[in-house]
């Protein structure tokens, strides 16, 4: 099944935009398109290569043109050749990977230049050395993937794919770039809006001799702050009139900071999130110190086409403004990292995002994963075997993860939420867990655990209501009693084939629709008690789901994305209605 990008796409020039919107330098160069690969048997060289495969999809995604899925007793490789890019004096050349599922080893002419673990993070090898001398050059990369048979991040892949788990998908899925850099160079850059003191909190983290950057911020085109600013240390920018960023009004500042030789360009909104009681006491999400109900939709972020990987930057823009034109003013990002410029378009869009982290470990059990949806099951995840996190190894991999995700993000201006956890899938030491993202990031709020398998922490307790009326709890945890913003982060999933647009032969849902009047009624009806809940202090809503995906035909869209299953209007009364149900004239930030 194809897309309408799909069948627009250009395999010469696959995703050919900058893949990183808030640290642009003009010189860069693009290596999606088509590539070499080859299966192979063993780690050794293959003796000859299987064909073309158009980088960055997957094996397995049908835009490869491949076709064919890696087994964790196989190798991938990859080659093609680059012409390398003129450098200046005492410049370098930075290869990027923007993600390669799950672990990979690259090679320059033949010399090894890196290897990295982590199907959804992307990383950076300095390949200058490695260069061939005026010469075409040769990059191969080797990849494996154990998907779920080992402990690393897979998220919803599995190799035995079905009902709520997706196709297990290998190799290179992110673009791959090469960025020419003088010797002194901005390697990136924190930015930390701070709307209590009328300025943005600026770290310039660089490379090389220099030590001062000057940083120029604008708006609309007219400069509105300028510093010159010490590397590696926090500068505050001041900024007059602040205007701050919200979901109706999505303003965005432009910035430019120049290094030496090195010019580098980027962006920030002003806004502020935070925790809250309103005027009747419930406690709340904030937004700029307002309270705010997140009305939210689970986006898997998976394509029929290109699997993880949005087969155009157009058809990422199209989820995002299709989700907020029905009202919605959130995505959950469900245990997945998307390429960083998704995150860009729900800044420049006007959309929360809730970023789950990517999940491991080992096999998912029964007794921690599904019983609690059913029974009042309480069960410490500190008891690592229950969870199947017995390997110390893989945990420690995660945490490393989990701080490299909140790195790679910070700076995301939409982005309100961390989610560690999701229904006991690969969890452990949850508390802990949030206070470490806490600690990387005080300005964000900890979901620690989304669903159940609740461990009284972070700062939400949070539900899955699928099969049951939602219904607000009449206390929390002894110790976090009325501290913690009580969330719906998952509820609805409701199913309806649309013909001529399913992949499946199966259906997957927790409420089976006949036709569009009985989903309509369906939806209609799931959500009249939702406002009366908001009132009572319910805070967020997520329902489940932006479009199907394989057997879950449960989405608003089909996973094609050419059909909306529901009358636009239909879900815009309900959004609007849970929007405006805790609207109060007053706070009180804690």
């Amino acid at each position: 099944m194809l897309t309408r990008w799909g069948r627009a796409f250009d395999p010469d020039r696959p995703l050919p935009e900058h893949p990183r919107p808030q640290l642009v330098r003009d010189r860069w160069v693009n290596l999606n398109g088509v590539w070499e690969h080859a299966f192979a048997a063993s780690a050794d060289r293959p003796a000859a290569y299987d064909g073309p495969i158009v980088v960055p999809f997957s094996p397995e995604a049908p835009l490869s043109g491949v076709g064919r899925q890696l087994r964790p007793h196989e190798w991938l490789w990859y080659r093609r050749s680059f012409d390398a890019p003129d450098l200046p004096t005492g410049g370098r050349l930075l290869l990027h990977f923007g993600a390669v599922d799950q672990s990979c080893t690259v090679w320059v002419n033949g010399r090894e230049v890196g290897s990295h673990t982590g199907g959804y993070l992307p990383f950076t090898l300095d390949i200058t050395d490695a260069l061939a001398d005026g010469n075409a050059d040769l990059l191969e990369v080797r990849v494996r993937d154990l998907s779920e048979t080992g402990v690393h991040a897979r998220g919803k892949q599995r190799l035995d794919r079905g009902t709520i788990w997706y196709t297990a998908q290998s190799g290179i899925w992110q673009t791959v770039w090469l960025e020419p850099v003088p010797a002194a160079y901005v390697e990136r850059l924190v930015l930390v809006p701070r709307l209590d003191a009328g300025g943005l909190e600026v770290t310039v983290h660089a490379r090389g001799p220099e030590e001062r950057a000057v940083v120029t911020v604008s708006s609309g085109g007219h400069i509105v702050g300028r510093a010159a600013v010490a590397t590696g240390q926090v500068a505050l920018l001041p900024i007059p009139e602040v205007r701050p960023w919200t979901p109706d009004d999505p303003h965005l500042y432009d910035l430019e900071v120049t290094l030496g030789e090195d010019r580098v360009t980027s962006y920030a909104g002003m806004r502020s999130f935070g925790v809250g009681q309103d005027a009747q006491g419930h406690p709340r999400l904030l937004l700029n110190g307002e309270p705010v109900v997140h009305v939210g939709v689970l986006d898997q972020g998976y394509w029929p086409d290109g699997l993880m990987t949005p087969p155009s930057d157009e058809a990422m823009v199209h989820d995002i403004e299709t989700m907020k034109s029905l009202g919605f003013t959130m995505l959950r990002k469900h245990v997945k990292v998307e390429p960083l410029r998704w995150y860009a378009h729900c800044d420049r869009i006007g959309m929360l995002v809730w970023q789950d982290m990517v999940n491991g470990g080992g096999r998912y059990r029964h007794l921690v994963t599904t019983l609690p949806a059913t029974r009042p099951v309480r069960v410490s995840d500190r008891w690592h075997a229950l969870f199947e996190r017995r390997d110390a190894a893989g945990r420690a991999e995660f945490r490393r993860e989990v701080s490299e995700t909140v790195e790679l993000l910070r700076n995301v201006t939409s982005l309100a939420v961390w989610v560690p956890f999701n229904e006991g899938w690969g969890q452990f030491d949850a508390n802990a867990v949030a206070r470490e993202v806490a600690g990387l990031d005080p300005t964000r709020q900890v979901n620690h655990v989304s669903g159940w398998v609740d461990q009284g922490g972070g700062d939400i307790r949070s539900f899955h209501s699928y099969v049951r009326r939602f219904r607000m709890p009449r206390s929390q945890w002894p110790r976090r009693r009325g501290r913690r913003v009580v969330a719906l982060t998952e509820y609805g999933g409701h199913s309806m084939r649309v013909e001529g647009h399913d992949w499946s032969s199966r259906e997957f849902g927790y409420h089976h629709a006949e036709d569009a009047a009985d989903l309509e009624a369906g939806f209609v009806a799931l959500h009249e008690p939702l406002a009366d809940a908001v009132r009572e202090g319910l805070t967020v809503t997520v329902y489940t789901q932006l479009s199907d995906v394989e057997d879950e035909l449960n989405g608003l869209l089909t996973w094609d994305r050419d059909v909306l299953k529901l009358d636009p209007d239909v879900v815009r009364r309900v959004t609007a209605r849970l929007r405006i149900a805790a609207q109060r004239p007053e706070s009180t930030q804690r």
